[in-house]
């Protein structure tokens, strides 16, 4: 009789389709989670929810109507709790999507297309990290791709300039007024600096990523953009995307990965 009321008598291709996609599921949101202090909350619900189950099939009337009454209450609860993660999630998602290439038919229609990067721009760039990492000058520099990252921008100071190594330099340089924050650039542009980015919330970073290599990491989990990291401790490069970091051996491999990454390069 337990068996039967567990399925296990009748079970057919879609329960098993069924199952393998839960699964699927299950370990793709821990794939996501992984670092973040939700996962812990996250693998609590699905202790709750399997002793539900349990619960169900040994006919356990109090403890099923208790347990339904605190996962159905819990909703809003897990919605407040899961809402950075939720946001990161759907921001990703969407980014993502609209990042699958200059060519994809909801991008044309819509008209989101990457912003340009020239090669000039790219030279300008790698230039003025070679020199800041060698004079160990900390630099946060945001490259927009589909997203035109208003958000960013609106954090900070206006400026919609060249892009010129002495600039970029200028602007990060320790007495700078503008030097504490990010510099975003979008359409062979400098957009705007001290601009705020959000941090990321991963809690398993290297004791060696400070609060700049954090909020790259941040804004790029929440965007489809790139970000150059130069530290200020060790004058290492870094590069940033999708909410993961690739330290540059000197400023010609970043000169490679930026000309091969999907920032709307124009093509000579």
């Amino acid at each position: 009789m337990l068996l039967y009321n567990i399925g296990f008598l009748d079970i057919g291709l879609i329960d098993i389709l069924d199952v393998m996609v839960v699964t699927v599921l299950i370990f793709l949101i821990l794939k996501w989670m992984k670092g973040s202090s939700a996962v812990s909350i996250f693998i609590a619900i699905l202790l709750l929810f399997v002793i539900k189950m349990v619960a169900a099939v040994l006919n356990m009337k109090l403890l099923t109507q208790i347990m339904g009454a605190v996962l159905d209450m819990g909703v809003i609860a897990i919605i407040i709790i899961f809402q950075p993660e939720i946001r990161h999630f759907l921001i990703k998602l969407g980014s993502d999507y609209r990042s699958l290439g200059r060519k994809h038919l909801i991008n044309r229609i819509l008209g989101m297309t990457p912003y340009t990067l020239s090669d000039e721009a790219i030279n300008e760039i790698t230039d003025a990290c070679r020199l800041m990492s060698a004079q160990k000058t900390g630099a946060l520099i945001v490259l927009a791709n589909v997203s035109n990252l208003n958000e960013i921008v609106e954090t900070g100071d206006a400026i919609d300039a060249r892009i010129e190594s002495r600039l970029i330099q200028n602007l990060f340089f320790k007495n700078s007024p503008l030097h504490d924050g990010a510099l975003i650039i979008r359409n062979n542009r400098l957009v705007a600096a001290r601009c705020t980015l959000p941090n990321t919330q991963k809690v398993n970073l290297p004791p060696e990523y400070g609060m700049r290599h954090k909020a790259a990491i941040g804004i790029t989990e929440e965007t489809d953009a790139v970000v150059v990291v130069v530290s200020e401790e060790t004058g290492r490069i870094s590069y940033v995307r999708a909410g993961e970091i690739q330290t540059m051996e000197n400023a010609m491999a970043l000169k490679v990965v930026l000309e091969k990454a999907n920032i709307g390069h124009i093509e000579q």
